[in-house]
């Protein structure tokens, strides 16, 4: 049986053994066992605190078999961007340019560097083994972030923003920031999109303040701002479902949209539906629903599942209802994982 659950401290070998396998895909989650126990920490916090309002700590989700004790994938929820650290990113800006006296008349493209202090929820570090993609999962993945968002609302920003995988060559290398971050930042793209995690002290101490303009550019390099690595165009597509739109904001360092969304807009978030177990039984008899119901009962714990739906109450099978820990009368939330349109 498949949960997604709130992380332990006892799965840091295991994740760290899962970001090792994700090579050069998952960078902010290629850090070395005692950073990532740090970020364990933080999380297991994060779910065990009492205050309400939104600050910077990470929510990390792993997915588990729970029969083979398996953990085979990950996503984070980082409550809001720009708490402990800002958020940087480039803001594209276009100009107008004229000169009477040469008679001439330029439209320019720049990129400015923001610093945003204030900033929204971030949702991130989504990774799921390759062998296990397909039936839903990565999907379950995902979306289970916006469950844990609606069940927690004043955790979180009313604002969320994705900030997606730029391109990247076959070889691993990234043409943005070969062309530009990297001029700067005398480390490989891996090394500082991972440190960036942990730290964004070096990008105020090595990025250069004043805009870059795009004619300094190679065309080639201009064409992929804003441009989605392959791997990652079937995540973006699921967001922009989910109501996330693009930005003028684009990652310092592959130049990776930042796509958004408001977060009581997102239609993730719309369809958590709070409803009541009515019964807990052995097996379920008349039409069924797939939905992923979750609970916050010892931090956060989901399955996807079938269960009978009638007005705000649900049937659930006994095997789903011990890994919920929940029993008849108990509050949870259901979840159908696509939007009225895709079902």
């Amino acid at each position: 049986m498949w949960v997604v659950r709130s992380v332990r401290i006892e799965d840091v070998d295991s994740l760290f053994q899962l970001a090792q396998s994700a090579t050069k895909g998952l960078t902010s989650l290629q850090l070395d066992r005692s950073r990532l126990l740090d970020r364990v920490e933080q999380s297991t916090f994060a779910f065990s605190r009492t205050a309400i309002s939104p600050r910077g700590e990470p929510y990390v989700l792993v997915l588990v078999n729970t029969e083979s004790g398996e953990l085979v994938g990950t996503s984070t929820v980082y409550a809001k961007t720009g708490g402990y650290q800002p958020l940087y990113a480039y803001r594209r800006v276009e100009s107008e340019h004229e000169s009477e006296l040469l008679g001439v008349r330029q439209h320019r493209v720049r990129l400015d560097l923001e610093r945003i202090h204030d900033g929204p929820t971030e949702i991130g570090s989504l990774f799921l083994r390759g062998i296990y993609r397909g039936e839903g999962r990565g999907r379950w993945l995902s979306l289970a972030r916006f469950a844990l968002i609606s069940m927690l609302p004043h955790r979180f920003a009313d604002r969320v923003i994705a900030e997606m995988r730029g391109r990247a060559n076959p070889d691993g290398s990234v043409p943005f920031w070969d062309a530009v971050a990297g001029r700067f930042i005398p480390v490989d793209f891996a090394t500082a999109d991972a440190m960036s995690t942990i730290s964004k002290q070096f990008i105020k101490e090595m990025m250069p303040q004043h805009p870059i303009y795009l004619d300094l550019l190679e065309q080639e390099i201009r064409e992929g701002i804003g441009k989605v690595h392959k791997e990652t165009e079937p995540a973006v597509a699921m967001l922009k479902a989910e109501g996330f739109t693009g930005t003028e904001l684009f990652d310092i360092f592959d130049a990776g949209p930042v796509i958004s969304a408001e977060t009581q807009s997102i239609r993730a978030v719309q369809r958590t539906r709070s409803v009541t177990v009515a019964g807990v039984v052995n097996q379920l008899k008349g039409p069924t629903t797939q939905v992923m119901v979750a609970t916050t009962q010892e931090g956060f714990t989901s399955v996807l599942t079938d269960v009978q739906v009638e007005g705000d109450t649900i049937q659930v099978v006994s095997r789903d209802a011990r890994q919920l820990r929940i029993e008849t009368g108990s509050p949870c939330v259901a979840m159908t994982l696509k939007p009225a349109q895709e079902n």
